[in-house]
């Protein structure tokens, strides 16, 4: 329409119509519908000004896809009318922020033949009825400048949230240990809790298992043979990470360790907590999914 809009001057050019019409299959009353609402304006002007608002949120905020963007919207503005998912990805290609993930998945488990292991408790079953049912937790390898940044990060299964955080430019077992105890003193109640990890050497040391021990946390590891597929739920979170934060962002190649550390706590424990839309908890932050819970037990007592 446009294309003959400019051809015709505006439909001034009253001779040239039909022709472009006829070669663009398109009907002249279509063409004169368009000229009459071409000034009008958007009826989806005000749906956009609020997604580019979401997205202006935060950084990580541009790689919502419809899904998340609908439940973004609702969370945002309870009180008002949200269309539909489909409506909301139109209004999304035609405003330019349409997302397309690009995954580049790596692996860095050694493991330890000759260790003990546990059994699998979770048997790819990352479901949970309420919060510190279930973790998971796994390492992550981002190269910087200055080294590699190993991160170690324990999700609860139950709303996704981080519930410890460790870093370190070296993937010894200190830094699961490490992550252990910061899971401890933020949240005391992960005693009796399971935590499953793969058969990485990390996760099958004895000062591991003995910090496990300490907080009586019970230990869970992936089937023997080490599937990845055991362990999917934390291979996703380093996945979606990634792609939210540092793909097509920044070049973790010309930053040091320490202002990766910064990025990552910043990613998890602000945003990805507190602010980042999980569709898996129908739309809300972890932390707002497990405030929501713990409000319900009191109503209920």
């Amino acid at each position: 329409m446009r294309f003959i809009d400019r051809k015709t001057d505006g439909g001034l050019i009253k001779g040239k119509i039909a022709f472009y019409c006829d070669a663009l299959n398109v009907t002249r009353q279509g063409f004169y519908w368009y000229l009459k609402h071409r000034d009008a304006p958007w009826k989806y002007e005000d749906l956009a000004e609020k997604m580019r608002c979401i997205v202006a949120e935060d950084e990580c905020n541009g790689t919502y896809g419809r899904c998340r963007m609908c439940q973004a919207l609702k969370l945002k503005y309870p009180d008002e009318d949200i269309p539909g998912e489909r409506t909301v990805y139109r209004v999304m290609e035609e405003i330019g922020l349409s997302h397309r993930p690009k995954r580049k998945p790596t692996g860095i488990t050694k493991a330890d033949r000759n260790a003990r292991k546990s059994d699998d408790l979770l048997k790819r079953d990352f479901t949970a009825e309420r919060p510190l049912e279930k973790c998971v937790t796994d390492i992550a390898e981002i190269p910087a400048r200055d080294g590699k940044l190993y991160v170690s990060a324990i999700f609860d299964c139950y709303d996704l949230g981080v519930l410890g955080l460790a870093m370190a430019d070296n993937r010894k077992a200190q830094l699961c240990v490490s992550t252990i105890e910061k899971a401890h003193k933020a949240f005391p109640s992960i005693c009796g809790a399971i935590i499953h990890s793969d058969r990485g050497s990390q996760y099958t040391s004895a000062s591991y298992r003995a910090e496990l021990n300490r907080y009586g946390i019970v230990q869970s590891m992936n089937s023997d043979g080490g599937r990845c597929h055991d362990n999917a739920r934390c291979e996703a979170m380093w996945a979606r990470m990634k792609e939210e934060l540092l793909y097509g962002r920044y070049d973790t190649k010309k930053m040091t360790i320490e202002e990766l550390k910064t990025l990552i706590w910043r990613y998890f424990i602000i945003y990805w907590n507190n602010r980042r839309i999980c569709s898996a908890n129908g739309g809300l932050p972890p932390m707002l999914k497990r405030k929501q819970y713990y409000e319900s037990l009191e109503q209920a007592s």
